[in-house]
């Protein structure tokens, strides 16, 4: 059985926030099993030892949301190379290594007026880091319900944001080529297969989230490159393909069914090859 000690202990801290904090990265696709559209899938979700939390840049965040965390036991760790700091909040009595990482939007080319570069933003007592393409995954959210019934140990049942799986999705498919090629790229390819096995039997409420809520809130140009990126990514066989089929301990994955997989599903909810 999963163990949500961690993260739990991680969302009772942040619960006064959690209207304006949206769960994403490897906690979200873990989440998304959760809602009801969900198929049940017969192997586990990909691990991840980090929790990464994302909000809007004009998002009202009050209060001292950094004393919480500390009460709850995260302590801080620092990276001087950006201003304020970028910062990692690690669960410093574990040993399992959890830790949260806060993120908002990066907006306009990056750089502060001084030519420094504008990569991180203090908030309540935070510090978030900004990249490109958060804002894709603050659109159109999912709530999903957690509680101790199902295995999560927070306080009470509570609601919690996460991405839509389209959303997910584009933002992979984005990120794709600036990611490290040895671990990361494999790592988002098998995010998408898995996202779209999940959600395999709504395909179609996936394809009008997609026409009618994702796209119309990004520029056509991005709109355009998602689709060149998926059909490029899951034309053929490729090396992260290979590598993301190895990462599964718990299933046997082939490549060919992998990228077929994906290659399909992507069609069927983006027009890729139409």
């Amino acid at each position: 059985m999963e163990d949500y000690s961690s993260f739990a202990r991680l969302v009772d801290a942040i619960r006064p926030w959690l209207n304006h904090l949206v769960i994403v990265g490897g906690w979200a696709h873990r989440l998304h099993r959760l809602h009801p559209l969900a198929n049940a899938l017969p192997y586990r979700p990909i691990r991840t030892l980090d929790a990464d939390i994302a909000f809007a840049v004009n998002a009202p965040l009050a209060g001292d949301l950094r004393a919480a965390l500390r009460n709850a036991g995260f302590n801080e760790e620092l990276s001087r190379e950006h201003t304020p700091p970028l910062t990692q909040y690690l669960l410093g009595d574990e040993d399992d290594g959890f830790y949260a990482e806060f993120l908002t939007p990066l907006q306009g080319d990056g750089l502060k007026r001084s030519g420094q570069p504008d990569d991180t933003v203090e908030k309540a007592g935070i510090t978030a880091q900004k990249l490109r393409h958060i804002d894709l995954l603050l659109l159109a959210q999912w709530s999903v319900e957690i509680g101790p019934g199902i295995g999560v140990p927070v306080a009470t049942n509570v609601n919690l944001l996460v991405p839509n799986p389209v959303s997910f999705i584009v933002q992979k498919l984005l990120i794709h080529k600036h990611r490290k090629p040895e671990k990361k790229k494999p790592q988002d390819v098998l995010y998408i297969h898995d996202t779209l096995e999940l959600f395999g039997g709504s395909l179609d409420e996936l394809r009008d989230l997609w026409h009618t809520q994702v796209r119309p809130a990004i520029p056509s140009k991005t709109a355009t490159r998602v689709v060149m990126i998926a059909t490029e990514l899951f034309g053929k066989v490729t090396d992260p393909i290979r590598d993301a089929a190895r990462i599964p301990q718990d299933r046997q994955l082939r490549p060919e069914l992998l990228q077929a997989l994906c290659k399909y599903g992507l069609e069927e909810v983006f027009g890729v090859g139409s």
